[in-house]
């Protein structure tokens, strides 16, 4: 074999090295912005319309609550409890791992902190004893199962705080979560509803059973909507993509 020959294959393989070096870094950095920064997510359901529609794109800030082994892939238990944990405050959008498996990802809206009394009485959430304001707006529009456009009352709720944001009520005021006991948040724990009130599974769910968020299963804060498509074009049909985008979606804050 030829010395020109010996120095080439050297040459190519330091180039392959270098590249595989390259590959593994940038995924290292990848994940570790992934872990403590922020962390991709999309919208697969309907249950936060209209705040977040189903083909929304987001980013969820991992820092905003601290760490848990939830903040990590595949919920590794190598962090203890919670470091650097931060408190959510009432209204933020939040995923967190349902704690019926502690291993789906759901995203709603956190209404309840620790030691408040929730009910829904009539449609209308009641948190300790005192009805929240909620005021009518102009009816919000979505199609029904067979995609016929239809017209569901939507309102302006407005929390404890002064946060404000839209719910609908597809079936009005006597959907099948639109009346339930009144239940008491645990310490350390949270109650979350979606903005699509009569079409979200949430801590609603069962009645009196309510299911609360531990502060451990908090994954992160929705920050805002990096993409978002209608669904209306196949992955194949390029030509079709600027007309499914929500152009007037992207880049908005999610609140």
């Amino acid at each position: 074999m030829s010395k020109q020959a010996s120095l080439t294959r050297k040459k190519n393989s330091g180039g392959l090295i270098e590249l595989v070096r390259t590959v593994v870094y940038a995924l290292l950095i990848a994940l570790a912005v992934r872990t403590v920064a922020f962390e991709p997510f999309n919208i697969p359901s309907g249950s936060m319309i209209p705040s977040l529609l189903v083909g929304d794109y987001l980013f969820v800030s991992k820092y905003s609550y601290g760490y848990s082994r939830h903040s990590l892939p595949f919920s590794l238990p190598v962090i203890p409890g919670r470091i650097f944990a931060g408190e959510p405050e009432r209204g933020d959008v939040a995923v967190f791992k349902w704690p019926r498996d502690n291993r789906t990802d759901y995203i709603k809206r956190i209404v309840g902190l620790p030691g408040d009394r929730i009910q829904v009485i009539q449609g209308v959430l009641h948190i300790n004893g005192t009805a929240v304001a909620r005021r009518r707006i102009e009816d919000h529009l979505t199609r029904g199962p067979l995609g016929a456009l239809r017209r569901v009352p939507q309102y302006i709720e407005t929390l404890p705080g002064g946060v404000e944001h839209r719910i609908i009520e597809g079936f009005g005021d006597t959907g099948p979560l639109d009346n339930t006991g009144e239940c008491l948040v645990p310490e350390g724990h949270y109650f979350a509803m979606g903005d699509n009130r009569d079409s979200s599974a949430d801590s609603r769910n069962d009645g009196r059973t309510a299911w609360f968020v531990p502060h451990e299963n908090l994954v992160g804060r929705a920050e805002f909507l990096f993409f978002s498509t209608d669904g209306s074009a196949a992955l194949w049909e390029v030509w079709r993509w600027p007309f499914a985008i929500r152009w007037g979606r992207l880049f908005n804050g999610v609140g």
